[in-house]
């Protein structure tokens, strides 16, 4: 397993804000004394009440580890104490306490072939992934599925349909393809001896994907699998 990189608590600067889809936020943060990632790991971000309540969460990184700023991806949940802050009220010039990179199941190299299996914002980890790729010209050793419920609530749509990802859509058709859940036919030309299968989304997604993977031939020493929690935290 590839060691990954590791930081502590720290400070960010907001440099940028976007809402590129409904309920979500797209933060840029310039992370202080920032130690560079590995495709696939995250941050956890942590909010304090002047009461000294704290609550926090992980997101994982979108960005590539070249890039000089850290993206994260944040759904915006009605019951979230920190994804209602992020999404409704953090401002570019804000400053956020921060922890990370974390993590080193879920990463990617950069050298090995992968096929990566997401379901709704699990696409984040694997967007920092195919940027990675592409930064480094190695675009050819990803394979991408995603399933959401529609195109517009897919998190970075576009990067993905230029990366010639397979988009599955449950509630409507996507070019010549019906409305419906991934089937594990269609994993299997997207599979090849060697990969490694990552499976990124809600719990209910992923114990779906990791079965269709199964079943489309590929073998469990293969799969490493991150499950999002309600709270957005990978778990």
């Amino acid at each position: 397993m590839t060691k990954a990189p590791a930081g502590g608590w720290t400070t960010a600067t907001v440099s940028g804000v976007r809402r590129p889809i409904q309920r979500s936020v797209q933060l840029r943060l310039d992370v202080h004394d920032r130690i560079d990632h590995l495709p696939g790991q995250h941050y956890v971000v942590r909010l304090t009440a002047e009461d000294g309540y704290t609550a926090q969460r992980s997101y994982s990184v979108a960005s590539a580890p070249g890039d000089p700023l850290v993206e994260l991806f944040v759904e915006r949940l009605d019951d979230g104490e920190v994804s209602t802050y992020l999404a409704d009220v953090v401002e570019p010039g804000d400053e956020l306490e921060v922890r990370g990179p974390i993590g080193g199941w879920f990463v990617w190299d950069g050298g090995t072939p992968a096929l990566l299996v997401a379901g709704g914002s699990g696409v984040v980890p694997f967007v920092s992934m195919l940027r990675h790729a592409r930064a480094t010209g190695q675009e050819d050793l990803l394979r991408i599925a995603v399933s959401s419920r529609t195109l517009a609530g897919l998190p970075y749509a576009d990067e993905l349909a230029d990366a010639g990802a397979l988009i599955a859509l449950t509630r409507e058709q996507h070019g010549i393809r019906p409305a419906g859940r991934l089937a594990a036919h269609e994993l299997v030309p997207l599979w090849e001896p060697g990969q490694t299968a990552y499976v990124c989304g809600s719990a209910s997604f992923a114990e779906a994907a990791t079965q269709l993977l199964e079943t489309a031939g590929v073998p469990a020493s293969s799969i490493r699998v991150e499950r999002f929690g309600p709270s957005g935290s990978p778990a």
